[in-house]
Parts: C-alpha cells; structure tokens; sequence
C-alpha cells in the first residue's frame, strides 16, 4: 500500500492527541516531517511518532520547512489559531493539500485570501471539524434529509466547557488561549456545533448565512480563578482579561431559519455542545439526549403531563436511524479520540485526497465558519449590531449540491 506521506505542523495538545492518537495508527499514513516553534516539543514529536510506528520523522522549528519539503505530500495544521489560515494559504500555494484544525478567524479579508488562494491553487483543504462527524450530528443530519424534521426554524448550538484551568495556565504551559483571552472578546470558537449545523442548514449549497449579532456578558470568570488560584503569579495578576464569560451569538440564514450559538468556557459547568434541531414535525435536543416527533403517540401523550420519562430516548432510533458511517464504523470497531470523530474526520480528509474527490468541508465552508469569530468580535463591539456574512461563494451557493 502507498502511503501518503504527511507533515505535522503544531505540537501542543491537540497535535499530540491527533498525531498519536490518530495519524500514527492510519495503514495508509507516513509521517514524513514535524515541526513547533519550540525545540522540546519538535523532539517529543519525533520520539512519540517513532516508538508509535517506529520510525522516526524529521523535525524543524520552521513551518515553512515542512510545507515546502519535497517529501511531505500533505500538511497537518494543528498549530495556534493566529496561525491557520496563514499557513494554510502557504501550503495550498505550495501544491501542498492541508488539513486544518478548527479556529476562528481574525479578519474578513483573511477569509477572502484563504478564498481566492483555493480558486487560484485548486490545492484541497479541508477544515478538521471533527463534531461534524459526531453520532448523533450524522444521525440528526440523516433524519433531516429523510424528511422527518418537516422544515427545519432553528437551530442551537455552542462549545460549553470550563477552561480556566487551560486558559490561566497559558504561560506556563505556552498555550494561545490566554493571549486571545486578553486580546479580544468574541465567539472565539464557534465552529464545532457551527459545522454540524450548517451541514443540517444546507449552507452554501441551497442556504448561506446572512448575518451574526453577539452580545458578551461581563468578564469575571478567569481573574476571579486567578484571584483564587494564582494570586502569587505577578504576570496573570496585572493581565486584563477581555473575553466575556459568556457570549451568545445569533445568525440569520438566507432561507429563514435562524441559530442561536453560546460560548460559555470562562465559568464552572459540565461539558456541553448544547446541539438542538428544531423542525415543523420533530426536534432534537443534546441535553437530554432525547427526539420529540408530532406522529408519536407516546409523545404526544406526554406532553400534557410530564415528558421526562422520555428522555433520552435517542438510543431507541439508533438501529433504524443510524448513519451508514456509524454503523460501518461501529462494525468495523472506533478508532481515535473524543469517541471516535477524530479517526474519522482524518479518515475522510485522507481518503479524499487520495481520490481527488471535493473535500467535505470546502474552502467555501471554512471561510464560512470561520468568520463568526471576528464578526463576532465586531458585533460585541457595537452593543450587538448585526453584522454582515459575506457570500464566498460569490452566488455559487443558489447552485451547489
């Protein structure tokens, strides 16, 4: 079998989990090169790549080195968010397809540039947006294009999850989120119940977004944490924190439909993409895990009294709602992280670039997704004022499939 021979560029946490929980597992799959910006982390790399596979990659500390390496067939980006789209643009200039792990974005004109490189290039890149590969996304997704949900309104989503432990320890363990978390207030993250969403929306192939509107609460969260936890450390104790504990973000879509997206990561609280799907026959909700159809006796019946003997009654549509990738996946047996969507968001960038097929998530959606976040930024800035998505598919998004 020939092996697609990769470059890894980024190896702080997510690199670590993606590169030895995932790439060092695939058949198909050689990493040829790695690279941080910091030498210890180069050598990690190459030792953890080595006793995974045994064998053992080259390392640099200069991204550009990996992108334009003769060997490396493919660029993974796993590196900080300011960093994606920028290398992402250098490796598609290269003739180098590239895989880039979720983020926002930092301007619209960045989304523009990411944009007109792909058309220039053709070079594949494919957003690593693993949730969009989650069970329930995929099964939701099948139902809906079934018919079951009726029309779909409305959608909820969000990334709720406590970081101050990560987003206060950001010096010492050199990680971006405390700089982003001092620079800016925004829907920093946008884009893991976003993907899904937009898959469920028909975004740019029948639908567009049109606009975002975002308010963010008051910032206390993380220096309430440093106050309690890090009070000796002098740097944390004079950095001010800008992000807003909880920003609630709404957009409007070209067809109607609206969502409605919560980053809620600055305070105490269990994990949660908060994932809901409102239709004119059905509606999901992640939180309890549960479905709620208008033709379903049982449901109806319990509505006038208590539905919560009901919930999480998702498991109960499993065998016959199932996407085909989860049953064969499950068949086959998981693989990877975060039960089993990192294998397979990897996997199918993979298999794409070997096939030449249109990658999943396209240029088109990353550029999409991506925008939220500094858009966002902009409408927190105006007390809320909506702000306008740009149409990246130029009108392309009537006709698409």
């Amino acid at each position: 079998m020939k092996k697609l021979k990769v470059g890894v560029i980024g190896y702080g946490q997510r690199g670590t989990s993606m590169t030895k929980g995932v790439l060092c597992k695939m058949d198909n799959v050689e990493i040829a090169m790695v690279c941080d910006l910091y030498e210890d982390r180069v050598e990690k790399a190459q030792n953890d790549v080595l006793e995974k596979t045994g064998k053992k990659p080259r390392g640099t500390t200069v991204a550009s080195e990996v992108i334009n390496d003769s060997e490396v067939e493919t660029v993974f980006i796993f590196a900080a968010w300011e960093a994606h789209i920028p290398l992402a643009i250098e490796s598609m200039k290269a003739g180098k397809p590239v895989a880039l792990e979720v983020a926002g974005a930092y301007s619209i004109e960045q989304c523009w540039d990411l944009v007109h490189t792909y058309e220039q290039t053709k070079t594949p890149v494919m957003m690593l947006e693993n949730c969009c590969y989650g069970r329930r996304e995929m099964m939701v997704l099948k139902m809906v294009r079934e018919g079951l949900f009726g029309k779909v309104v409305h959608c909820d989503g969000g990334y709720g999850h406590d970081l101050r432990y990560e987003v206060a320890g950001g010096i010492k363990n050199r990680h971006y989120r405390l700089r982003n978390y001092a620079s800016r207030s925004c829907d920093n993250y946008p884009t893991h119940q976003l993907g899904p969403i937009a898959q469920v929306l028909d975004i740019n192939r029948g639908n567009r977004f049109l606009t975002v509107s975002s308010v963010a609460s008051k910032s206390v969260g993380i220096r309430d944490y440093i106050e309690r936890n890090l009070a000796d450390d002098e740097t944390l104790a004079n950095m001010e924190i800008r992000q807003g504990d909880v920003v609630t973000t709404v957009i409007t879509c070209a067809l109607g439909q609206t969502v409605r997206l919560t980053l809620d990561t600055c305070l105490p609280r269990f994990y949660s993409r908060d994932f809901a799907v409102h239709g004119t026959k059905a509606y999901y909700q992640e939180l309890n895990d549960s479905f709620y159809f208008e033709d379903n006796p049982e449901h109806t019946k319990l509505h006038e009294v208590s539905w919560k003997p009901q919930w999480g009654n998702a498991k109960e549509y499993e065998e016959q709602y199932d996407h085909p990738v989860w049953k064969r996946y499950i068949k086959e047996g998981m693989k990877g992280g975060h039960g089993g969507i990192d294998w397979l968001v990897v996997n199918d960038f993979v298999n794409h670039v070997v096939s030449g097929e249109p990658m999943p998530i396209d240029v088109y959606d990353i550029a999409s997704l991506m925008c939220i976040t500094t858009l966002s930024e902009q409408s927190v800035a105006m007390h809320g004022a909506p702000q306008a998505v740009p149409d990246f598919t130029n009108g392309a998004w009537l006709l698409r499939k």
